[in-house]
Protein backbone atom coordinates (compact mmCIF):
# COMPACT_ATOMS: atom_id res chain seq x y z
CA UNK A 1 0.00 0.00 0.00
CA UNK A 2 1.13 3.11 -0.84
CA UNK A 3 0.69 6.05 2.01
CA UNK A 4 1.00 9.62 1.00
CA UNK A 5 0.53 12.41 2.78
CA UNK A 6 -1.46 15.55 1.10
CA UNK A 7 -2.63 19.09 2.16
CA UNK A 8 -5.76 20.35 0.83
CA UNK A 9 -5.80 21.43 -2.62
CA UNK A 10 -2.86 18.92 -3.40
CA UNK A 11 -3.57 16.63 -5.68
CA UNK A 12 -1.97 13.02 -6.42
CA UNK A 13 -2.84 10.82 -9.39
CA UNK A 14 -3.44 7.30 -10.62
CA UNK A 15 -2.18 6.00 -14.33
CA UNK A 16 -2.48 9.04 -16.74
CA UNK A 17 -5.84 9.58 -16.65
CA UNK A 18 -7.13 9.69 -12.93
CA UNK A 19 -6.45 12.53 -10.37
CA UNK A 20 -7.37 12.41 -6.79
CA UNK A 21 -7.75 15.99 -5.36
CA UNK A 22 -7.92 16.48 -1.47
CA UNK A 23 -10.58 19.54 -1.00
CA UNK A 24 -10.70 19.74 2.38
CA UNK A 25 -9.91 18.52 5.60
CA UNK A 26 -12.24 18.64 9.21
CA UNK A 27 -12.59 17.19 12.21
CA UNK A 28 -15.05 15.18 10.73
CA UNK A 29 -12.97 13.54 8.12
CA UNK A 30 -11.36 14.46 4.40
CA UNK A 31 -13.54 15.60 1.41
CA UNK A 32 -11.35 14.10 -1.69
CA UNK A 33 -12.67 14.77 -5.70
CA UNK A 34 -11.65 12.25 -8.38
CA UNK A 35 -11.13 13.17 -11.95
CA UNK A 36 -11.77 10.18 -13.71
CA UNK A 37 -13.23 9.01 -17.84
CA UNK A 38 -16.46 8.43 -17.86
CA UNK A 39 -16.07 4.37 -18.28
CA UNK A 40 -14.10 4.29 -15.18
CA UNK A 41 -16.16 3.09 -12.46
CA UNK A 42 -15.76 5.23 -9.08
CA UNK A 43 -17.43 3.04 -6.02
CA UNK A 44 -17.04 3.26 -2.71
CA UNK A 45 -15.97 0.01 -0.90
CA UNK A 46 -18.70 -0.54 1.52
CA UNK A 47 -21.13 -0.34 -1.71
CA UNK A 48 -18.84 -2.30 -3.41
CA UNK A 49 -19.00 -5.21 -0.79
CA UNK A 50 -23.14 -4.93 0.06
CA UNK A 51 -23.50 -4.91 -4.18
CA UNK A 52 -21.14 -8.49 -3.83
CA UNK A 53 -23.13 -9.54 -0.46
CA UNK A 54 -26.64 -9.18 -2.25
CA UNK A 55 -25.74 -10.54 -5.05
CA UNK A 56 -24.43 -13.75 -3.33
CA UNK A 57 -27.83 -13.70 -1.90
CA UNK A 58 -30.11 -13.28 -4.81
CA UNK A 59 -27.73 -16.62 -6.12
CA UNK A 60 -28.62 -18.34 -3.44
CA UNK A 61 -31.68 -20.71 -2.78
CA UNK A 62 -33.15 -19.86 0.76
CA UNK A 63 -33.30 -22.30 3.41
CA UNK A 64 -37.06 -22.89 2.83
CA UNK A 65 -36.56 -23.04 -0.47
CA UNK A 66 -33.89 -25.90 -0.13
CA UNK A 67 -36.23 -27.93 2.62
CA UNK A 68 -39.54 -27.30 0.40
CA UNK A 69 -37.33 -29.57 -3.00
CA UNK A 70 -36.09 -32.14 -0.41
CA UNK A 71 -39.74 -32.83 0.68
CA UNK A 72 -40.97 -33.15 -2.58
CA UNK A 73 -37.89 -35.33 -3.77
CA UNK A 74 -38.77 -38.00 -0.84
CA UNK A 75 -40.70 -41.14 -1.21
Amino acid sequence: MLVLRRRAGESFLIGDEIEVELLAVTQQGAKIGIRAPKETIVLRKELKITQEQNAHAASSPSLRDLEQTIRKLRP
